[in-house]
């Protein structure tokens, strides 16, 4: 990362933006153990500032070297802009289908098995993106619009930075979570990838919401 990527946030304003990402993730999770009854162990939110052209390699970095993912990505569009990615390791999807369907001990399902783990990860991502960035817009008094989530299965090896939604020489904001369930082991990190032009909005955003509790 090069100095004008580091001079994008202040100190002060990443110490802001990282307790607004864990108040943010804090409703994502506790969503999602209402619906499968399971507590959710959540890491501090990892806040950098990354080019278009490095976030490839940098997701890969992130977690620990895995490249062959499932992808869920949904683009949100407002004030503050970009796309939430929530990506599991390929094979997640599997332990992830007997946490949301414990009843069925059997393994028996009404549909076939590769459409529900479909459908499965995309609720996931349902929840958590939409509780995520529904309480961060809440939080920054902005307001978003959604596209449809999309899950696709991807070789981030293979990635090229014209997938993500950044010029390759522009900066995106990078905010980087990772949670398990505390039943099965089943790891999944959920990436906040915002344009370059919500910068200017969100320091101020970010100022606004210091204020509030002065």
């Amino acid at each position: 990362m090069n100095a004008a990527a580091e001079e994008v946030f202040s100190s002060e304003e990443k110490d802001i933006l990282q307790e607004v990402m864990n108040i943010a993730f804090g409703q994502a999770t506790a969503e999602l153990a209402e619906v499968i009854d399971i507590f959710v162990i959540l890491s501090v939110p990892n806040i950098k500032v990354v080019k278009g052209r490095d976030l490839p390699g940098y997701f890969i970095n992130e977690m620990d070297g895995s490249s062959v993912v499932n992808l869920i990505e949904q683009n949100f569009l407002g004030k503050f802009s970009g796309q939430a990615m929530l990506i599991f390791p390929s094979g997640a999807e599997k332990e992830l289908i007997k946490l949301f369907n414990q009843e069925n001990a059997e393994g028996t399902y009404d549909v076939d098995i590769d459409t529900l783990e479909q459908e499965t990860l995309i609720e996931v991502g349902n929840i958590l993106i939409g509780a995520c960035i529904g309480k961060i817009t809440e939080l920054l008094s902005d307001f978003v619009t959604y596209d449809p989530p999309r899950l696709v299965v991807q070789d981030l090896a293979e990635s090229s930075p014209s997938h993500f939604p950044v010029d390759e020489d522009s900066f995106a904001i990078s905010i980087r979570t990772v949670f398990r369930f505390e039943q099965q082991n089943v790891e999944g990190y959920l990436f906040l990838i915002t344009k370059q032009r919500s910068i200017k909005w969100l320091k101020k955003a970010l100022q606004s919401f210091l204020e509030s509790f002065m």
